[in-house]
């Protein structure tokens, strides 16, 4: 059974060893009955009256066996049967037996809510919030929290003020499971005012310690949720100082728990963000980290970035771009120059690194430094020109299309300072056909931009490209963009400088911020999968539970809809059965008129064609269609003409 073999047919002889002394025999059989008792739905019913028995047992071990397991049986029969042994232990002696009980109201619930709730046991298992063992307090909570989140009202878990202080005295007793159950309940719970949430954030900080990571960002998560009330400044400084430690601490784990505790981590920050600020070198990363843990180790290296740490941060990051993990450099380097658009004293030296990185004429790392170098141009003009030429040597290396279409914009932008600007355009307009989408549209730009600049020495190259844009590009941006940029220059020279030298919006880190409100939700659900994919439940969740019972049923009725035919299939069969029914040699189906299908077809077809050049104009269309084309040397002079009339209007 364990390796995937069916053995349903064994299932009379194991029903015969139920009435065993053997208590890891009888697990066992219980085991086999909870796999198979859906296959024999009418089998398993003589399995009741020993499940009744055992629930009278003198050990509570083989007591608790028998509920769970008739909890865990999920045949509609049987549910009957349930109701009396399932009373007798949630009154039982024994904690065990009544913490599993708790769990099996859960069960009973998702199969029939209008039973459990009729007999009392939902009332029961909200008594038992106030149950003297913290195992059975904990089991509660969790049965608690299923059932309100599965009811349509969801008012049957509510935490009262004597509820509250059952929870918090049961917090530090349970489980780690029941710790998360309990610190999950706490942080739906409103306070009533700011002293009523320090109290509870008071008995929560020592979950700070659990050796447990998921404990530990549970407890986090009430804390971050009640600061929201909490007024006392003080009070929030030394929570934040005490958020701090456990924090790390995660980092120390495997690299699966260091992720989700970096993503988790990532999310604080972006609202509390003094929380890490003087344990940067915490998420160093190591020689032996995963490449996922390196990358998110980026993110939050540049969210902790400041005044203070750059430089140490900078040598850090100069370190990883000479890595071997390509897309790890290109990440270092990118944050290089996030670096210096975040700390404006720090961009002389994060231009100073760049530059370095450059002269190391490795090609990826190259491409990626002009591209971050083009971000820092736009946040600080004017300001590191000097550069350039170094830039500009690196030419012919590039081979990436946001790399070339960087060191593009840097000549266009800096054209009046650049000498051989137009020489190095040149150089991308003889492959304009062959380049990159995001190439041309930077290069037309670049090219025009150029032009306004250096009307009369670059008349030729802005003619050439705009007519190469638009008369021999498919993609319609482009050839758009030409267009827009012809009609401006050719009617208003002083709006197309306007336009197309504007000065440009400020940039800032480009990091992945999430919006206020997206925030604050993801802040209500760390240690959750929410947390770790930074998108709300809902996005990757049904709204209904959907599990193993209805996985198994929806691939019934798909075998059992791939067995039946289609109707759809059936009736193209029917079309097709028609279809093969027409005799094509009847005359009645022949046309009676004298005039030949195909004349009449192209007359039918000039006249729609006249119609539709009546909207244009169609004489002139016509009269254009029939004239023969010019000579190379008509067309020459009016292309000579019409550059004369462009450089005129400068």
């Amino acid at each position: 059974m364990t390796v995937g073999k069916d053995v349903s047919g064994l299932f009379p002889d194991v029903l015969k060893n139920m009435q065993t002394e053997d208590l890891e025999q009888k697990k066992l059989v219980y085991l086999y009955l909870m796999n198979y008792a859906k296959t024999q739905p009418e089998l398993v019913i003589l399995a009741v009256n020993t499940f009744v028995k055992d629930t009278d047992d003198i050990n509570p071990l083989i007591r608790a066996l028998a509920i769970r397991t008739m909890g865990c049986i999920r045949v509609e029969k049987i549910i009957d049967y349930l109701c009396e042994p399932l009373r007798k232990c949630l009154k039982d002696d024994n904690p065990y037996v009544r913490k599993t009980a708790a769990i099996c109201v859960a069960k009973l619930y998702d199969l029939n809510p209008e039973l459990a709730t009729e007999n009392g046991f939902v009332a029961v298992l909200q008594d038992m919030v106030s149950d003297a063992n913290p195992m059975v307090v904990a089991n509660a909570v969790t049965a608690l929290a299923e059932i309100n989140e599965a009811s349509t009202t969801k008012d049957i878990f509510v935490i009262n003020t004597p509820t509250l202080t059952k929870l918090l005295v049961a917090l530090n007793e349970c489980t780690e499971w029941g710790r998360i159950a309990i610190l999950t309940a706490l942080a739906d719970y409103r306070p009533s005012d700011s002293k009523e949430a320090e109290h509870i954030v008071e008995r929560v900080i020592p979950q700070f310690q659990h050796v447990n990571g998921s404990v530990v960002l549970s407890a986090i998560k009430v804390v971050m949720i009640y600061m929201r009330i909490i007024k006392t400044d003080e009070m929030l400084r030394q929570l934040v100082r005490k958020m701090a430690p456990p924090l790390v601490t995660l980092l120390a784990s495997a690299p699966e728990v260091q992720y989700v505790a970096l993503r988790n981590i990532n999310l604080i920050l972006q609202k509390r963000s003094d929380i890490l600020q003087n344990e940067i070198r915490v998420f160093f990363c190591k020689y032996n980290d995963p490449p996922y843990v390196k990358l998110e180790k980026l993110e939050i290296m540049i969210k902790l970035a400041n005044d203070k740490n750059v430089d140490q941060l900078l040598s850090e990051l100069k370190e990883y771009a000479s890595e071997v993990d390509v897309d790890f450099v290109r990440k270092s380097v990118r944050a290089i120059g996030q670096c210096a658009i975040k700390i404006d004293e720090a961009s002389e030296r994060c231009i100073n690194v760049l530059l370095d990185l450059i002269n190391t004429k490795v090609n990826y790392v190259v491409q990626e430094a002009i591209i971050v170098i083009k971000d820092i141009f736009r946040k600080y003009p004017n300001n590191y020109e000097g550069i350039i030429p170094t830039l500009c040597q690196n030419l012919e290396v590039l081979d990436e299309p946001e790399a070339k279409a960087s060191l593009i914009w840097i000549i266009g932008e800096y054209a009046e300072r650049i000498e051989n600007a137009d020489e190095l355009l040149v150089t991308f307009l003889d492959t304009f056909r062959d380049e990159n989408s995001q190439v041309q549209l930077q290069l037309v730009t670049a090219t025009v931009k150029l032009f306004l600049k250096k009307p009369q020495a670059t008349q030729n190259i802005v003619w050439r490209l705009l007519q190469i844009a638009t008369s021999e590009c498919d993609n319609p941006d482009i050839r758009d963009r030409a267009y827009v940029y012809w009609r401006l220059l050719s009617t208003d020279p002083q709006a197309a400088k306007a336009v197309v030298l504007s000065d440009r919006p400020v940039i800032s880190v480009q990091g992945n911020t999430l919006s206020g409100p997206l925030l604050e939700e993801l802040i209500n659900n760390i240690s959750t999968l929410a947390s770790v994919y930074h998108k709300p439940p809902e996005t990757f969740l049904g709204r209904g539970r959907f599990g193993a019972d209805a996985v198994q049923r929806r691939a019934i009725e798909e075998q059992e809809e791939a067995s039946r035919e289609s109707p759809i299939q059936a009736q193209v069969k029917t079309n097709i059965e028609n279809l093969l029914d027409l005799d094509f040699n009847d005359n009645s189906a022949t046309p009676t008129s004298n005039t030949p299908p195909s004349s009449s077809k192209s007359t039918n077809a000039t006249a729609n064609v006249d119609d539709l050049l009546d909207l244009f104009g169609g004489s002139n269309m016509n009269n254009d269609l029939s004239t023969p084309p010019q000579s190379s040397s008509s067309n020459n002079h009016q292309n000579n003409g019409l550059t004369n009339d462009l450089v005129s209007l400068f």
